[in-house]
Order: structure tokens, then C-alpha cells, then sequence
């Protein structure tokens, strides 16, 4: 009997990674990374089309916000839990049930007959995008167990993912001008009925068969927490900082953050295990991430509007020129992952975040005589930068969680990932924003100009530009020339203060990440309280090769623990 129990270990530890190899292997990623793909790529295609929605459907600047707002909030809040849910229920399920909400929200965005009809299914697809997010990548860490090659799978993820965000504006600019404003959520709808049918065809199933009841407190005020932080960030540049509205909101979800942390490190069945933040490779990288993408996200806010608005590109120019970055972020994003086996996370991730940092220094000495070349050079070298920086970085992250809950702690990474995004448009765009405004009255002062005219000159380079074309001429020259020149001198701030952050980003991983993963001396995928529990060892199923099953430890001899060294 027990020759039998250990034969059948064996057969279970060795045999981890066998029915998920080569062609399929592949083909899950390709399907995973095509789910992505909708999801990154609607995060920027939106912004193209908002001159269309004003015309279309009447939408007003509150409405405008909200049509961006609702998806952005809806989906943030929504991550911790939606990946508790996964490492439950199944994460294939997650994504299946993510994708089909996503293709339903975009349906109805791309149909909508009003703004509040909008506002909800964007809200929907943010749902979908929840679902999403965590699920794939802790599908990868799934079936890619082996560090290499897990490292690979997220570097190829990573770049789908900066490559979705860049040729949004290309695609969103190529269907307005060939169709109607509603095609660029409906190009959703194909793609994710092919991501639908690969996942169900591909995908194994895997999950935590071992967990605990629903942390209801624990759910509850992380969607509250996260939310009301959140909207006080997005809002914050339009109402202002000081403002009472976003000082409350941003404060009470603070508060609530806090007593979710609380809540969590005295639960029994906690949705989020807080000793995940204890280990180094989980925190550190998850800290330098989020502040580069505090970084990028501020730097493409600003940068889009310089190529539109200061170098005069469509649209549509201004993407194809943003372009390049994606191009080389995904070829970099590969690389990452042989430097860092060569030279370890710590000395890859910290060059990485100085060549990101380089760049952006390079960016803020834009005058107002640059060419689009100036704009080229820095922005290649970001994105090389961040390119060779995520991937390991991620890896890192995912790699030091027990594979039961690859689904919460990637959603708490990306959770993080949207916080620090949003604040970097917020800060970066604030500080532009009060630059360029203090630059530009000065230089108005003394000349008489209408209320309508001066509150579109304060509020943005665009309105200055049109009221310089009202009013044409030599003064409309001036008055052009003068608010490009003050935009740009607040651009070069805001890319200053991104690119600080980036080098105490750099600073964070140079002393805290470590430059290897600790080598383990149990099975891996075993959670402390497991391992302490019952004496028990999680082995894999052949016919379901993700699915997670508990046997008695005492059944398995010194042998399986070798072969499931060797599996991973």
C-alpha cells in the first residue's frame, strides 16, 4: 500500500509540467496575451475618441470624467477580490467569466444612445477587466514553472501589454476615420470571443482546493478603500488638490485601507495573506513597479498632448510617433529575462529604472525649438528602460507566492499598479498644469482679455491655441507662442519629479530585492500554514494538470521531494 502511495507521488510531482508543454504551452500564452491585449489596448484607445462624444452625444466635462472614471474605479476596486475568487473557483474561469463581461461591456458601449448608458457599460467592462487581469498572470506562473521560462512567458506579457497601450491611439484614430464612433469599443467584441473559445480549448484549470470561506468584512473595504482613494486622485487635478470633496474622500479611503490592513492581520480566512508583504521579492518589486508606472503614465499624459498640441500632429500622428516605445519595449521585454539570469533582479531591475530615469532627464530639456527627434531619443530610451525592468520585476513578484493565491497576490500588484498610475497623471500633470498657468498670466498681465477667453487660456495648451486662432494674427502668433512655451516649461517640470522618482524607485531595489529567489527546501506551491497543517503535500493531477489535491506527506519519500525539485 505504501509502495503504491509513493509510486503514485512519484507519477503526480513528476509529472507537473508534462501536460502542459510546447505547442500548447505556447498556444495558452498567445490566447492569454490576446485577452490582455483588449484590456490594455481600451485603457488609451478611449482618450482619441472623446472629442467625438462631445460632439455626438452632448457629453459635458463631468460626464466626460465619469465615462473614464467609472471603468477605471470599478476595475481597481474589484481586483483583490476578483482574484480571491480565482485562486477559489478557477482562474480559467475568472478570465472566461472576465472576457464574456468585458465583450458585453464593449457591446454596449459601442451601441449606447446616451451618456449614462456609457458611463454603465464602461463600468461593466471594468468588471470584465478585474476578472482579467489577475487571472492571467496567474495562469503563466501556473503553467510556466520553471523560473526561466516563467520569466520569459512574463517578459512576452508584459511587452503584449505596453504594446496594447501604445497603438491604442493608432487604432482608435484609424476606425473613427473609416467608421462610426462605437467601433472602437466593438472591436472589442471579436477579440474576446476568440480569447472565449482558446481558453476554453487551452487552458487548464487550476485552483486553491483548500480555501477558506469569503472574507466579506475583507472584500468590503478593500472595493471601498481602493475606490474612494482612487477617485480622489483622478479627480484631484480637476477640482484641485485642496479641494473638500477630494480631501475627504481621499482621506476616508485611506482610513479604510487602514482598517482593511486591520481586519486582514487579525482574520482567521484573510482574502489577502499580508506575510506575502514580509518577503522581499513580493514587496520591493511591487514598490519600484508601481513608481514606474507612476512615471509612464504621467510622462504619456504629458508627452500626447506635446506632440498633438506643441509639435502639431493629428491625433493619430501623435500616436504612430509613440509607437517606437512599444517596438522597442517589446523587444526589450524578452531580453530582460537572459540579463537577469546572467546577472541576477537586483543589478537588471536597478540599471533598468536608471536607463528609464536617463531618458526622462534627457526628455525635460524639450524647448520650445525642439524637433520630434528630441522626443524620439528620450522616449526610446524609457522605453528600453522600462522594458528591461518589468519583466524580472513581475517574475520576481509572482515567484515568491505560494501557487494558491498567484490569483489575490497579482491582483494586489496590479491594484498597486493602478493607484501609482493614476497618482502619476494626477502629480505630474498637477505640477505641469500650475506651471504652465503661472508662466502664461504673467505673461498676459496687463493686456485686457474677456473672462470666456482667459479661462480657456488658464485651462489648457488646447484652449490657448484656439483662442489664438480666434483672434489670429500677430497677437494670436504671440499668444501661441507663449502658451507652447509655458506648457513645455511645465512639462519639463513634471518629467523632472518623474524621472526623481525613478531613481529613488532604482534606489528601493538596489538595497532591498534580492538578486536570486531562495533556493526551497520544501515542495514548492506549499503555503506556510499548510505545510504546518495535517503534515500535508499538494501534488498535481495528470488529467488535470493544474488542479491542486492534498496528500499525506508521510506517503511521499526523499525521492518525490527530488523530483519536485526538479519539476520546478
Amino acid at each position: 500500500m505504501k509502495t503504491d502511495s509513493v509510486r503514485v507521488a512519484k507519477q503526480n510531482v513528476a509529472s507537473i509540467d508534462a501536460p502542459v508543454l510546447g505547442a500548447r504551452r505556447r498556444a495558452c500564452l498567445f490566447v492569454l496575451c490576446l485577452t490582455l491585449v483588449i484590456v490594455s489596448l481600451d485603457s488609451t484607445i478611449l482618450n482619441i475618441a472623446i472629442p467625438t462624444l462631445v460632439n455626438v452625444l452632448k457629453a459635458t466635462n463631468t460626464q466626460l470624467e465619469w465615462i473614464v472614471d467609472s471603468y477605471a474605479i470599478v476595475s481597481a476596486g474589484l481586483l483583490i477580490f476578483a482574484g480571491n475568487l480565482g485562486d477559489r473557483f478557477g482562474r480559467k474561469l475568472m478570465l472566461i467569466i472576465g472576457t464574456v463581461i468585458f465583450g458585453m461591456g464593449s457591446l454596449g458601449s459601442a451601441f449606447s444612445g446616451s451618456v449614462g448608458m456609457l458611463i454603465a457599460s464602461r463600468a461593466v467592462m471594468g468588471i470584465g477587466t478585474a476578472c482579467i487581469m489577475p487571472a492571467t498572470l496567474a495562469i503563466i506562473t501556473n503553467i510556466y514553472r520553471r523560473q526561466g521560462e516563467r520569466a520569459l512567458a512574463i517578459g512576452i506579457w508584459s511587452g503584449t501589454e505596453g504594446f496594447g497601450l501604445a497603438v491604442g491611439p493608432i487604432v482608435g484614430g484609424w476606425l473613427l476615420a473609416h467608421y462610426w464612433w462605437g467601433s472602437v469599443f466593438l472591436v472589442n467584441v471579436p477579440i474576446s470571443l476568440l480569447g472565449i473559445i482558446g481558453a476554453l480549448i487551452l487552458i487548464p484549470e487550476s485552483k486553491n482546493i483548500d480555501a477558506h470561506r469569503i472574507d466579506w468584512p475583507g472584500v468590503i473595504l478593500s472595493i471601498a478603500g481602493i475606490s474612494a482613494v482612487l477617485w480622489g486622485i483622478i479627480e484631484a487635478p480637476n477640482r484641485g488638490w485642496h479641494s473638500l470633496e477630494v480631501v475627504m474622500t481621499t482621506l476616508g479611503g485611506l482610513l479604510i485601507i487602514g482598517l482593511f490592513i486591520m481586519w486582514e492581520s487579525k482574520s482567521a480566512n484573510p482574502m489577502l495573506n499580508l506575510s506575502f508583504f514580509k518577503k522581499r521579492r513580493f514587496s520591493a518589486p511591487m514598490v519600484s513597479v508601481a513608481l514606474i508606472i507612476f512615471t509612464l503614465m504621467g510622462v504619456l499624459f504629458v508627452m500626447t498632448q506635446y506632440l498633438q498640441f506643441s509639435l502639431g500632429y493629428s491625433a493619430m500622428g501623435a500616436g504612430f510617433r509613440v509607437l517606437p516605445v512599444a517596438i522597442v519595449l517589446g523587444i526589450a521585454a524578452p531580453i530582460s529575462t537572459v540579463l537577469d539570469r546572467i546577472l541576477g533582479s537586483k543589478v537588471v531591475v536597478t540599471l533598468a529604472l536608471l536607463c528609464v530615469a536617463a531618458g526622462l532627464f534627457y526628455l525635460a530639456t524639450t524647448t520650445p525649438s525642439s524637433t520630434y527627434g528630441t522626443a524620439l531619443v528620450g522616449m526610446i530610451v524609457v522605453g528600453i528602460g522600462a522594458g528591461l525592468a518589468f519583466p524580472p520585476a513581475t517574475e520576481s513578484i509572482m515567484g515568491s507566492l505560494p501557487r494558491e493565491s498567484t490569483g489575490v497576490g497579482s491582483a494586489a500588484n496590479s491594484s498597486v499598479m493602478q493607484l501609482g498610475g493614476a497618482l502619476g497623471v494626477g502629480v505630474i500633470g498637477s505640477i505641469l498644469a500650475t506651471r504652465y498657468q503661472a508662466i502664461i498670466l504673467g505673461d498676459l498681465k496687463g493686456h485686457t482679455i474677456p473672462a470666456p477667453a482667459l479661462s480657456a487660456i488658464k485651462g489648457s495648451l488646447g484652449g490657448a491655441l484656439e483662442v489664438a486662432k480666434i483672434v489670429g494674427g500677430q497677437q494670436g502668433s504671440a499668444l501661441a507662442s507663449a502658451s507652447r512655451s509655458a506648457f513645455i516649461s511645465g512639462m519639463d517640470q513634471g518629467l523632472i519629479v518623474g524621472a526623481v522618482v525613478v531613481v529613488v524607485a532604482a534606489v528601493i531595489a538596489l538595497f532591498t530585492l534580492p538578486s536570486r529567489p531562495e533556493k526551497p527546501s520544501f515542495t514548492p506551491g506549499l503555503s506556510k500554514e499548510r505545510r504546518n497543517t495535517n503534515s500535508q503535500a499538494i501534488h498535481y493531477d495528470p488529467t488535470q494538470p493544474n488542479t491542486e489535491a492534498v496528500v499525506p506527506f508521510s506517503s511521499i519519500n526523499s525521492d518525490s521531494s527530488r523530483l519536485a525539485d526538479e519539476a520546478t
